[in-house]
């Protein structure tokens, strides 16, 4: 039997480049891919953390990681791209890691975001990206460009929720908007509403090095601390608040600071997965400013337009990349990650 290198998680902290079986040949609609870039997503530090992540426990080792990319190696019959494409050995794609069922009631509504029987893969118990080689539905691919590299086709993953999240909040050229936490899905959050002519766009965030990409990619700060960022927005907005906040950290008290920079029958979208699986909010704030919650759960129909972003240079995903590891080094970059330490904004597995 083919075997392959696997980092998979045994417990919380606890990652281990492991020896397994390599899949099979691809069934008709499926397609092997020679994994080529994994991101660390914030979803993964939490289950990398605690062995779960809200209610989802890991009871039993298993291949991380979610955001990534590679090449087809080889093609079962009917083997037909998420764009439609016939797939081939050799080509690049990008993957959604979202694997829907197709029929079920939400899945027939247009949301297979939410689908009731969705498979996920790095959510336990299936298994990830974090390998050599990987056997996925052909739907789930989205062919790539040279011009876009292996590193940015796993990273088209991030940037499709914050496209989902700015979808939902349905905001408009001109209006205002503040986001909590700049980390990668922050940042793509950030650019998507720039592109979208959004302005000011007020970012919040604690990490100085992550303030200053921001920055350049045309943010406006107020603050790091929490506090005092509501208290500038507003002075900013002449007492009004911003028409949608966006809670991209990790929730907790981010998400009443939020509600608190929006401005009376705004929207709040709250991104950001909390650590105690809890959502603090005060509710006369909420509802004596008639606020709009909407929760972002992955994404949906995103691939096609995310990939159009980045080919117009609109968003630049390649200036998020602060750090690179090999397969062997995963528990290094893990724990670097989760520590946010080194100026980490985004971390890539080169696999």
């Amino acid at each position: 039997m083919k075997m392959m290198k696997a980092i998979r998680l045994y417990g919380p902290r606890d990652l281990r480049l492991d020896e397994v079986p390599c899949p099979g040949t691809p069934a008709e609609g499926e397609v092997l891919l020679r994994v080529r870039a994994v991101g660390i997503c914030g979803s993964d530090l939490h289950t990398y953390q605690h062995a779960h992540i809200g209610d989802t426990i890991c009871a039993s080792p298993f291949i991380v990681g979610h955001e990534f990319s590679g090449v087809v190696e080889e093609a079962g019959p009917g083997a037909m791209s998420g764009d439609e494409q016939g797939l081939r050995p050799g080509v690049r794609v990008a993957v959604d890691p979202a694997q829907p069922c197709g029929v079920c009631e939400l899945c027939r509504e247009g949301h297979p975001n939410l689908c009731s029987h969705l498979r996920f893969l790095g959510l336990y118990p299936c298994d990830g990206s974090l390998c050599e080689w990987i056997r996925v539905p052909a739907r789930s691919c989205f062919p790539v460009p040279d011009v876009i590299d292996d590193e940015e086709a796993a990273l088209l993953e991030p940037l499709g929720v914050a496209l989902h999240g700015v979808t939902l909040s349905h905001i408009k050229p001109a209006q205002s908007a503040a986001i909590i936490g700049t980390g990668p899905i922050g940042l793509c959050i950030l650019q998507v509403l720039k592109e979208a002519g959004v302005d000011p766009v007020f970012v919040i965030e604690r990490l100085q090095w992550r303030l200053k990409l921001a920055e350049r990619f045309g943010a406006r700060v107020v603050s790091s601390i929490d506090e005092e960022a509501v208290q500038g927005v507003l002075d900013e907005t002449g007492g009004r608040g911003v028409d949608v906040a966006f809670e991209a950290a990790w929730s907790g008290v981010s998400v009443q600071h939020c509600s608190e920079m929006v401005r009376p029958g705004g929207k709040l979208i709250v991104v950001g997965i909390s650590k105690d699986d809890t959502l603090s909010l005060q509710h006369s704030t909420a509802r004596r400013k008639g606020l709009t919650i909407l929760m972002v759960c992955r994404m949906k129909h995103t691939y096609p337009h995310a990939l159009n972003l980045v080919l117009r240079k609109a968003v630049n995903l390649k200036t998020m990349v602060s750090h690179r590891f090999q397969p062997e080094e995963v528990p290094e970059a893990f724990a670097l990650n989760a520590a946010y330490g080194n100026g980490v904004v985004k971390v890539i597995i080169l696999i």
